[in-house]
């Protein structure tokens, strides 16, 4: 029993030590996998090239788990109103909370900002922590792969789509695509619909290209020196998880607020 807990703590231990990060075949599955002797199976199964996207479920559970205890301090009503004392949990989630509705307020205005909070908040925290446990050893992040930046790309896309026509009307909401001058509609409406088209690639894209690069700079410089470069890089990777979540939300909201702005195509033309 002993001799067993003692090769637990000694593989743990070298799991979460930065050597890991000069290994690219590191992962807690492929870890999982030996330790279990289930590799052969895990390999046949083709799990090691969803490993990015299995992290994800895992996101999501522990914001479930924040959220719920988030609500299990707020339930008083009395405890609700009075802030804790110093950096708590609770602390925590309100700058945040605080954080996303100044930035809304920013960019949509004091009117529509509360209606989109849900979704801005929703998708930085997802974004930003898909990016921030790829800086965990063993672990993958979601967002260095097309087959996660790509749905969220397509979710921003269905939102403000559909933010857009139950705000202006389909008809209206349309129309605003063919410009102010209806006789260069038909001209214009085929370019703002290939335009319109292309904002969940390129949302998707940037974000990939910039968490896959991100890694790649991590993995090669913790093979030359992987007791020093580790740390140096993962500071710079924190930095470049919160502007990868950031700017991904602030399109995503410029984005939102092209779609819901009412626009007189009829004054447009007259003058």
């Amino acid at each position: 029993m002993k001799s067993s807990m003692r090769k637990l703590f000694i593989i743990l231990l070298g799991l979460t030590s930065s050597n890991s990060y000069a290994s690219e075949s590191f992962t807690w599955i492929s870890q999982l996998g030996k330790m279990s002797g289930l590799e052969e199976q895990f390999h046949a199964v083709g799990i090691h090239h969803y490993e990015h996207v299995l992290s994800f479920p895992l996101i999501g559970i522990l914001l479930v788990i924040a959220g719920l205890v988030y609500r299990a301090k707020t339930v008083n009503p009395e405890s609700s109103i009075v802030p804790d004392r110093g950096i708590s949990f609770r602390n925590i989630v309100e700058m945040y909370g605080s954080f996303i509705q100044s930035q809304a307020k920013g960019v949509l205005g004091e009117k529509e900002a509360p209606k989109h909070f849900n979704f801005i908040a929703t998708v930085f925290i997802l974004i930003f922590l898909s990016n921030l446990i790829g800086l965990i050893p063993g672990f993958l992040p979601p967002t260095e792969t097309i087959n996660t930046t790509l749905p969220f790309g397509i979710l921003t896309f269905l939102y403000f789509n559909l933010k857009g026509m139950k705000e202006q009307g389909v008809i209206n909401y349309l129309k605003h695509f063919m410009g102010p001058l209806w006789y260069l509609g038909v001209l214009i409406f085929p370019i703002e619909i290939i335009s319109i088209c292309i904002r969940p690639i390129s949302l998707s894209l940037r974000l990939y290209g910039n968490m896959f690069g991100d890694h790649m700079v991590l993995s090669i410089f913790s093979g030359l020196a992987p007791a020093i470069i580790p740390i140096i890089f993962m500071v710079l990777g924190l930095l470049v998880c919160f502007i990868q979540a950031y700017v991904f939300t602030v399109l995503s909201m410029v984005y939102i607020s092209l779609a819901t702005a009412h626009q007189d195509h009829g004054e447009h033309a007259h003058h």
